[in-house]
This record gives structure tokens, sequence and C-alpha cells, in this order.
């Protein structure tokens, strides 16, 4: 892993044979923050808030200068322009990709880390000759951004959620229960009370009923707990590499006699805002619609986990490990680890639809990729000959790990895709074209 690291700034640093870009820097900018929710273990739906927030700044930078890109207080809610009249002039590009740093800085848990990140930039820049003068001035408007759109943050109710009362799980056949190994306490049950962007209201999109819950093995309920368990014992080794390459679990546990060691991974988020930087680095999209669309995808996962989240905690429905293991083979492990919260709708589904809707208007149908995100985990990359089929693909990957049902990938799906739909209405509505 730290091998690959290593290889992936190098490819990142500029050759300055070449004319400098400012396209060049944002990718790891936002592969930085990537870098840092990783080691604090964001779970989630956490971690697409705080990517939302990171590119919000970015995006009122580029819309300030290019009227082709709509400004953030068009597409999120209560969303006002800062007041930068106190920065006499500086490159917006610049200040954009310093503000995606700095608002990490000040938002994330670990934020300082990205300290050193905002350094090796200003390093970059006066390679390229910009002057002190010129840098001061970026960093200065990106400054007042970042806290600009901090205080925005504050009034999401995020930090309302330490306050509300203890997740106790329902008793009762049926309803979701902690997982082994580590048995972890529910993430996140009151995340519907965050604010959306986009979406009016947390239930804007509730799915279809889930299938209802039966212990009799002639049920449509067994039936789909049979599919997962037969699924999960002969798993042929493409479907194996799926699963495993969509994994995607912030921290999963392994297990050793008495010990356990936990293994820190890529959010679902993180791995699609990766394959939004893969995309539009290899069509050479301009930095002003790079920043739109790694913006507009951060606020979509961000809204979908909301809407997720929302049915989750209100089918609670028992996952497949539990299920399998009391009423067909008490042995029965899945291939990933179970994640602590409700089997209802499947989180994956639901976010890659939405994503792989939205990146498919920004970038075209059949837009061919390689995906190279998990190699940082030891795994190969995969080739995707579209946005849809990288979302399909991660869908059904769950049902694969063992850790979802058919319907809850099918209707997570439908899910996802009508709130992609909404989005791509709203950026049109902003004047995007």
């Amino acid at each position: 892993m730290k091998r690959f690291l290593l290889l992936f700034f190098s490819t990142l640093s500029v050759t300055w044979a070449q004319k400098p870009t400012p396209t060049q820097h944002l990718q790891p900018s936002v592969f930085a923050v990537t870098m840092v929710m990783i080691h604090d273990v964001v779970n989630p739906p956490a971690a697409a808030r705080f990517y939302s927030y990171c590119l919000m700044g970015a995006q009122e930078f580029v819309a300030g200068q290019d009227r082709k890109i709509p400004s953030p207080t068009l597409m999120a809610k209560d969303f006002k322009k800062p007041d930068l009249s106190s920065v006499k002039s500086y490159d917006y590009a610049m200040a954009a990709t310093y503000c995606i740093l700095e608002t990490g800085r000040l938002i994330l848990p670990s934020g300082y880390m990205l300290e050193e990140d905002e350094k090796k930039l200003v390093d970059a820049w006066k390679q390229e000759g910009k002057s002190q003068v010129m840098i001061n001035e970026a960093i200065t408007a990106a400054q007042i951004m970042a806290k600009h759109v901090i205080a925005y943050s504050t009034t999401d109710q995020y930090g309302k959620l330490s306050t509300r009362l203890r997740y106790r799980p329902i008793k009762g056949d049926g309803y979701w229960y902690p997982t082994p190994p580590g048995y972890m306490e529910a993430i996140e049950p009151h995340w519907k009370t965050i604010r959306p962007f986009m979406l009016d209201t947390c239930s804007q999109f509730t799915p279809k009923r889930p299938v209802t819950f039966s212990r009799d093995s002639t049920s449509d309920f067994y039936k789909i707990a049979y599919e997962v368990y037969q699924e999960g014992k002969d798993l042929s080794p493409e479907h194996r590499a799926i699963a495993s390459y969509w994994d995607c679990n912030p921290f999963a546990i392994n297990t050793s006699g008495h010990m356990m060691i936990g293994f820190k991974k890529i959010s679902p988020g993180g791995h699609w805002m990766n394959i939004t930087s893969i995309a539009t680095s290899k069509a050479k999209v301009s930095f002003n619609r790079s920043v739109l669309i790694l913006a507009t995808t951060a606020m979509t996962l961000h809204d979908s986990f909301i809407s997720c989240w929302d049915e989750k905690y209100r089918s609670n429905r028992i996952r497949p490990e539990t299920y399998i293991q009391q009423r067909i083979d008490k042995t029965w492990q899945p291939l990933l680890q179970t994640p602590p919260f409700p089997e209802y709708t499947s989180g994956h589904s639901v976010v890659s639809s939405a994503v792989a809707e939205v990146l498919t208007f920004f970038m075209g149908d059949n837009f061919a990729f390689t995906d190279n995100t998990e190699v940082i985990f030891d795994l190969p990359t995969r080739n995707f000959k579209s946005f849809r089929q990288a979302a399909e693909e991660a869908a059904v990957s769950r049902l694969y790990g063992g850790i979802h049902y058919r319907d809850s990938i099918e209707y997570g799906q439908e899910q996802g895709r009508n709130i992609g739909n909404y989005v791509v209405a709203r950026v049109k509505k902003a004047g995007y074209k």
C-alpha cells in the first residue's frame, strides 16, 4: 500500500517541461481529504457530508468566474454567497483548490493532517512561478470561503446527533440486531435529521416496501434469504472478486484467537469520488467543470445516504447473517463483514445508482474507464464500459458478499436512480446546460 501511495503522488507531480494547469492539483487535493477520512475511520454517511462541504467553496469560486457553472447557492438549501470584498484580487482556481484542503482541515476530526498538503500545494505553486503575493491572496480568499462554508455546515443538525437518545435495537423477530465479530452499535440511527442539500425531505424517495418477514420455509422472505445463503456457499472466483472489490467497509475486523485486528478501508462515497476524479482526468475535463462534477457527486452521495438511512431505520430489517444462522445454517458466514446498521435498503445500491445517473449526465453514457481505487488495498483494477455498469456491479456485490437480500438491492437501485434523476433536474434548473 505504501509503495502505491508513493507511486500515486509521484504520478501527480508536475512535469515542468509542460505548462502547469490548475486541474493537476485538483485530484490530489480531493485524494488528500480521502486519506484523512480513511485515517479517521469516518462512517459512510458522514464521509459524504465532509466531501460535500470540502467541495462547496471550490464550486462557489468557480461559479463566480464562469457563468456556465451554477453556484451552490442555486443547488444547496440556504447556502448564501460569502463576503469576499476584503480580498482585492485573487486567482480563483488557486483559491478553489486551497479551499478544498482548508475546509477539510477545519471540518475533519484529524484535519490538521492536511496542513502538510497545504504546504505541498504552496511549494508546487512556487515552482510554477506563482508570486508570493498571488499565493497569499489566494490563501486569504480560500480561508474566508472555508470559514463561510463551515459556518453553514453548523446549521445542518449534525452537531445535535450526539445529544439524541442512544439507539437501542428493537426486540422481536425480523428486526436488525448487532452482528459479529464486533457486535458494534448501530451507525448514525438519527441521520435522517441531517439537512439534505437538494432533496426536499429525507423521505422524498421512499422505496417500495420490502418482502415481508417470515420464518416459514415456504415464504418469499425465506427464499430471498436462501438465495444469499446458496450464493455464499457456491461463490465463483469472479463473484468473490466483485464482492471484495466493492466492500468499501471503512473499518473491518478480523479475528485471530482472542485478538481482534481492525482494517481501515475507503468508504462507498470515497470510492465514487475517486471514480469521478478518474473520469474527469481521462476526459481532460476543464478545471471549472471538474469542480462542478466533483461537488455535485459529493452532494448526491450526501442526499442519497440521508434517503437510504431514513429507510434503514424505518424498516429496521434483519441482516442475512442473523436470519440464515437462526433458520437455515448456524455455521454459515458471509464473505464480507456485515456492517452495523439495518439491512433495507442497500446503501451501496442507492448511492452508486444515484451517482451513476449524475455522472452519465455530465460525462455521457458508455463512458469507459479503468477504476484503480482499490489498488491501495492490494486489489487489481477493474474495467467498466459505463458508470451504470459499475453501479450495477457495486449493487449486486452486496448479494455476493452475503450482506443484502435481492429486494434490498433492486429496490435500492430504483431509489438511487430516482434521486440521481432528481439531482440532474436540479442542476439543469440551476442553469447548467
